[in-house]
């Protein structure tokens, strides 16, 4: 799970790659951050995607089905 300080600090340590640059103990901060956050993002998109319904427009669903 992502918190807002890990996002804080990401942008934090992004700021000051950019500005006066990283020790490297920064680096591999901001690069275990990076892929806790991408692999937050993926589990998070999967379970999105995970509960999708596709229905057939010419059958009617079970959703349907109750309607009646």
């Amino acid at each position: 799970m992502v918190t807002e300080q890990m996002i804080a600090r990401i942008n934090e340590l992004a700021k000051k790659a950019n500005t006066v640059g990283l020790t490297e103990n920064e680096v591999q901060e901001r690069a275990e951050l990076r892929k806790r956050y991408i692999e937050a993002f993926k589990t998070s998109l999967r379970a999105q995607l995970d509960s999708i319904e596709f229905v057939d427009g010419d059958q009617p669903n079970e959703t349907d089905k109750k309607r009646h």
